[in-house]
């Protein structure tokens, strides 16, 4: 072999070992991509899930709410608790698609969301939000955006103006749930701090809570309260509506992992635990105090432990479920006394009590039960128990702030605009005729 033939040899090598170099990176560079476009690309099973919690959540409004809160009232405004369920979810829904989604998740600054997805703008059917569509995301959120002045609803019925409900729900939204929405599930400033609320001890029922002290503050009392009033006039259908809330309740915190995995799955089995656990300790203290265990005590219960677990649902373990639960039955059970016998608040069917109260203690148990140690997911890097609980004390200072402050605002807007109380003569006839000219039942 010459040396011009070994020169040859040795550029052929470099020239095979350059091509082989080439071919590798192109592999790892399409093994990337395709990576990262599955990465982008729908998940069926996701999406399903999603699909099927936002069935859920709306069916906990219509008709499980609904339901609930019309077997505790008097005959005589049972459509009219219907009808503000009902026409909250209508009005919501076209607020939601109008502009309040926008507020809540588009980007904006750390307080709120931008204008840039008013109409859904710019979102068409290919659109994703992580893995599902962001439509389904959309119609997701909207539900809890539903539920969550649907639940005002309770504090102030057979009392209210339907105009009154009407307006200061859909000002509420605007003001008070979209920004704290935003703080927390919109990438705003309490999201920021770390702070863990899965499914919406603050979004959901701490501001829809404490909206309805400030309602009641300003609505008053009604004739009788608390010793002279009449007992729920269908407590069977007030467990109808329970049953269904309980259900609803999968898809609430299940569907809040916005996934099919296991955070999912351990989300559904401690709100399941939570709920028993609650209805068990709220009946089992009445059935000491009063010497009967009641239905409508026992499933009261049950939604205390569905609100405490919520903000918790998806970072605890099965022994925090039990222990939020039992937590949640015990502290709201003397809430609702607290509220009604010593502050003298007439909030008719206890949303403070069951839900802020719930809510709030939710929030910030969670602090403690999201450790490892105790079967939940665990600390965010650097944060311990008395730092998450400082975040979350935090948090809840800044919600119930928040929502007293705008939620107070908007009420005395709405009573100057529309008034809040309807006249005597009309409570005594009933809302479901005086302001809807329907009956519930026919003599």
């Amino acid at each position: 072999m010459n040396a011009q033939s070994g020169f040859t040899g040795v550029n052929m090598n470099l020239l095979n070992v350059r091509i082989l170099g080439f071919l590798i990176a192109g592999l790892i560079s399409g093994v990337s991509g395709n990576a990262q476009a599955a990465e982008a690309s729908l998940n069926g099973g996701n999406t399903a899930w999603i699909l099927t919690s936002t069935a859920l959540v709306l069916f906990m409004t219509l008709p499980g709410l609904a339901l609930f809160y019309a077997g505790l009232v008097q005959s005589k405004n049972v459509l009219s608790v219907m009808m503000h369920c009902f026409a909250i979810a209508c009005m919501a829904s076209v607020l939601w698609l109008g502009g309040v989604y926008s507020l809540a998740f588009d980007e904006g600054n750390a307080f709120v969301g931008g204008l840039g997805k008013v109409m859904l703008s710019g979102v068409g059917r290919d659109t994703l939000s992580g893995d599902i569509p962001e439509s389904v995301f959309f119609m997701f959120q909207m539900t809890f955006a539903i539920i969550t002045p649907a639940l005002i609803v309770g504090a102030y019925v057979e009392r209210i103006k339907f105009s009154a409900v009407l307006l200061f729900s859909g000002l509420w939204l605007i003001v008070v749930y979209a920004p704290v929405c935003h703080w927390v599930w919109g990438g705003g400033w309490l999201a920021e701090m770390g702070v863990l609320d899965f499914a919406g001890g603050l979004v959901v029922h701490a501001t829809a809570g404490t909206a309805a002290i400030v309602v009641v503050t300003a609505l008053g009392n009604r004739a009788g309260f608390p010793t002279h009033l009449r007992p729920p006039h269908n407590p069977g259908m007030t467990m109808i509506g329970a049953a269904m809330l309980w259900v609803g309740w999968f898809g609430f915190n299940g569907g809040s992992a916005l996934a099919a995995d296991g955070n999912a799955g351990m989300a559904i089995l401690v709100t399941h635990m939570s709920a028993a656990m609650g209805a068990l300790v709220w009946v089992v203290i009445e059935w000491m105090k009063f010497g009967k265990p009641s239905l409508v005590g026992i499933v009261t219960g049950m939604v205390a432990g569905l609100a405490t677990i919520t903000p918790a649902s998806g970072f605890v373990g099965p022994l925090g479920g039990l222990c939020i639960g039992l937590a949640g039955g015990v502290v709201c059970y003397y809430a609702v006394n607290i509220m009604k016998n010593k502050f003298n608040i007439d909030d008719s069917l206890d949303v403070f009590s069951v839900h802020g109260v719930g809510g709030i203690l939710g929030i910030l148990m969670v602090s403690v039960f999201v450790s490892e140690e105790l079967g939940g997911a665990g600390f965010a890097e650097g944060m311990t128990i008395s730092s998450q609980f400082g975040v979350q004390t935090l948090a809840v200072v800044a919600t119930v702030v928040w929502t007293v402050i705008f939620s107070w605002i908007i009420i005395k807007f709405t009573q100057a605009v529309c008034g809040l109380r309807v006249n005597d003569d009309q409570i005594t006839e009933g809302l479901d005729l005086a302001e809807h000219g329907e009956r519930a039942y026919t003599m």
